[in-house]
């Protein structure tokens, strides 16, 4: 394992290899050293590689950076989750370009039942303070080990940190940087504290530096490792828009609490709603119906689950499958009430699970 380490750090560093062809190559190969070691002919034919990063993969062999990483994750007991890990962030695998590797460390599930990003501006008012706080309060006392990610910027970042914290809920900070430094500096205290209770999550190797270019980087990895996306205070441009610009593209449901239309803080958000990117969020309480996991825990009293290990989302659908021999997906939506995003992500999974299998015309059935 220590062996293929090496060659799947290495497979970052590549020349011409990004996100996109990374996860096509593990599609066609078993491990990131059998990558290396394919001869050029069988390389260049995989779809999307062809003959000059074929010939770029072939020939690299500078593993010197894999190793010292390698050294610096020992140190520091950091975890390297490779594309095809069992620990991957398997929301983010559902994504077209998910990080070949994540470096991890904290005890915060990645693939918790239930995951929410809350974001927003770094100059916060008390509104927004307040806002976020009430909501993960009451998040924490209608959904208990919810997890709560953000990207550990000032402002509303860290009032969520902290706020999960204090409920007693698991929190991931994801980072812009190597796992090296902390920024801002004045959230190491925060940072060692969620390491504990939660996690700290990168896709930059431990050097990497805060650098301007790095942010809507990360920001791809807050939108995809959840459920949804609320964002609470923004202006109209900023690292919030473009989260949930990502979210909406990786079929994540965005919610946005509005605000005032002379606070330049809310305009962000206001905007969002406007032109139908956010649904309005004014509690917890909107989003758990929303997301359908009020009503599916509701039903789930009264009627057991066919398949317990199930979400209830999940065991929604399945019982719906359960009535007819296939179920369109239209169908779903209308008689599930669950948001496209919900849906899709929950459709995906199941058959990722070989619960269901698709059929021609967007049609499901029971496998």
């Amino acid at each position: 394992m220590k062996n293929d380490l090496v060659y799947q750090l290495a497979l970052c560093s590549v020349p011409y290899i990004g996100y996109v062809q990374a996860k096509i190559l593990l599609q066609h190969f078993p491990t990131a050293e059998s990558i290396f070691k394919a001869p050029i002919k069988i390389l260049e034919k995989v779809e999307g590689i062809g003959v000059v990063r074929a010939k770029s993969i072939s020939g690299f062999r500078d593993f010197t950076a894999a190793e010292q990483e390698i050294r610096f994750m020992e140190k520091y007991q950091i975890k390297a989750l490779f594309l095809n890990d069992p620990d991957y962030p398997r929301r983010m695998q559902q994504c077209y370009d998910p990080p070949s590797v994540l470096f991890y460390k904290g005890n915060a599930d990645l693939n918790a039942e239930k995951m929410v990003a809350v974001i927003g501006t770094r100059s916060n008012s008390g509104y927004g303070k307040r806002v976020a706080e009430e909501l993960i309060s009451d998040l924490a006392a209608t959904v208990p080990g919810i997890c709560i990610v953000s990207g550990l910027a000032f402002g509303v970042d860290a009032i969520a940190h902290k706020a999960a914290l204090e409920n007693a809920l698991p929190t991931v900070g994801v980072l812009a940087h190597g796992m090296g430094t902390i920024y801002p500096k004045e959230h190491a205290g925060l940072a060692k504290e969620m390491m504990q209770e939660g996690g700290l999550l990168t896709e930059f190797t431990s050097r990497t530096q805060p650098d301007k270019h790095h942010f809507p980087t990360r920001n791809r990895i807050v939108a995809g490792c959840c459920d949804a996306v609320v964002v609470i205070e923004t202006g109209i441009k900023g690292g919030s828009m473009i989260t949930a610009e990502l979210a909406n593209g990786y079929n994540r449901d965005v919610f946005a609490v509005p605000g005032r239309v002379s606070d330049a803080y809310s305009a962000g958000c206001n905007q969002l709603i406007r032109e139908s990117k956010a649904a309005l969020l004014r509690c917890a309480d909107d989003l758990l119906q929303w997301m359908g996991w009020k009503a599916a825990e509701r039903k789930m009293v009264v009627q057991p689950r066919l398949f317990p290990e199930l979400s209830p989302v999940e065991s929604t659908l399945v019982e719906l499958l359960r009535t007819k021999e296939s179920v369109h997906i239209e169908e779903f939506s209308i008689r599930s009430g669950f948001t496209p995003g919900t849906l899709a992500g929950a459709l995906l999974n199941l058959e990722l699970n070989q619960v269901i299998e698709s059929l021609p015309g967007k049609m499901y059935r029971l496998r």
